[in-house]
């Protein structure tokens, strides 16, 4: 019984397209659905938000052939300075400290989503656009996928099916798939700033009463501004004029980097806590965004969805080698087993963060200034957060490497 393809993605953003290319050289037959044109996700806002790569996710990247097409677009970060607002707890992390050329990268994502889906097509990989998911069904020995394409349905069978449809996955939604969502009650503000000093490529984290405020270097002197205020706070911010803004954020940030003006619109993204409460059903798997969306203080988003993908291409090879099935939904379960561990452990990291330093109660604020006192001059430990913000804390999953 021969299916029409092998795997068939759902999704054809960062997500999807790098499963394609982690499995383009295995011999299976391999298809993306997405539901925009290259034209729209090219000129869709999403694309202006910036993107931190951790140092393990270049280490990824290398290894799916991404990273040398994009590293001219993307600027290292050398240093990432952590403050609390109003306090006078702070530490500093170097990349010189771990003897290496940069603590992470920061780029646009719309570059890298371009380039990206330029090896997507090079590649050879089918693209079924625009079409989406609207039904599926499981057997024991494919998955029944409906695929709606304008005003037509088309019948489609694979071994495997991935969703990686981003946040709205209609694939998690077709699955019956409940999420644990957690509501911050905040609204991240997404920006580039000029600056008038040069930012010498240090990453300014700065925690203050109604979230985190992040300036992350990128080409000249510009930063991508992260500020994460309250709904009510962030709207008007949003809207009002450019000097109050720039006043605002001069009153929350201060003049390290000089005077600050805006150089692209001002974007608003509500925040949540938001995670699949499974990964896998029946010869269906969810990955990236589908599965998990974090708060984006230090960043952790994209590299925790990049060590999913990478997981599963080494499980589908590894399923290849031994002429195993790569549907299989024991075999799909045992991966997504693998993958809970680094993502509550992500997830515990970026939610506490949140918590203890969006809370003003004095005692509390004193013992986290301690702490980040104290961190700055403790080199074991600063060594452990930096391998932390490197995505280095634990083994990563690599292509064959980890078996």
């Amino acid at each position: 019984m021969r299916s029409d393809y092998d795997v068939l993605i759902a999704g054809g953003g960062l997500a999807g397209n790098c499963l394609a290319l982690a499995l383009k050289d295995s011999g299976l037959n391999i298809a993306i659905v997405e539901a925009q044109t290259l034209k729209q996700l090219q000129e869709s806002p999403a694309g202006d938000r910036a993107l931190a790569l951790a140092s393990g996710t270049v280490e990824l990247l290398e290894d799916l052939g991404i990273w040398h097409g994009i590293r001219e677009m993307a600027t290292p970060i050398v240093n990432i300075h952590v403050s609390d607002q109003g306090h006078f707890g702070k530490t500093r992390l170097a990349a010189q400290k771990e003897n290496v050329a940069a603590l992470g990268y920061v780029i646009r994502a719309r570059d890298i989503e371009t380039h990206v889906a330029k090896l997507v097509d090079e590649a050879g990989i089918t693209l079924i656009c625009p079409a989406r998911v609207a039904g599926l069904m499981s057997t024991e020995f494919d998955i029944g996928v409906s695929v709606k394409a304008g005003n037509e349905s088309h019948a489609l069978t694979a071994l495997l099916l991935v969703g990686a449809d981003g946040g709205n996955s209609s694939v998690r939604k077709l699955l019956d798939i409940d999420q644990d969502i957690t509501e911050y009650g905040q609204t991240a503000l997404v920006a580039t700033i000029s600056c008038s000093l040069p930012h010498q490529n240090i990453a300014f984290e700065r925690f203050t009463s109604s979230g985190p405020l992040a300036l992350l270097p990128m080409e000249g002197q510009t930063c991508a501004l992260v500020w994460t205020r309250k709904h009510e706070e962030a709207e008007y911010l949003k809207d009002c004029s450019e000097p109050e803004f720039i006043e605002r954020l001069h009153d929350c940030f201060g003049y390290r980097l000089g005077e600050l003006s805006l150089s692209a619109p001002r974007r608003a993204f509500p925040l949540s806590l938001i995670r699949a409460e499974a990964m896998v059903s029946g010869r269906a798997v969810i990955i990236g965004n589908a599965v998990h969306q974090l708060h984006p203080v230090a960043g952790q988003g994209f590299n925790l969805g990049l060590r999913d993908v990478v997981q599963l291409a080494d499980t589908l090879l590894h399923q290849i080698e031994i002429n195993g099935d790569i549907g299989d939904p024991d075999v799909l379960k045992q991966y997504a087993d693998t993958r809970q561990q680094d993502l509550s452990k992500v997830i515990g990291f970026t939610h506490t963060l949140v918590s203890v330093f969006s809370n003003q109660w004095a005692p509390l604020a004193l013992v986290r200034n301690l702490g980040l006192a104290l961190l700055d001059i403790a080199p074991s430990g600063k060594s452990l957060l930096t391998r932390h913000a490197m995505g280095l804390a634990s083994q990563l999953p690599r292509l064959g490497k980890n078996r």
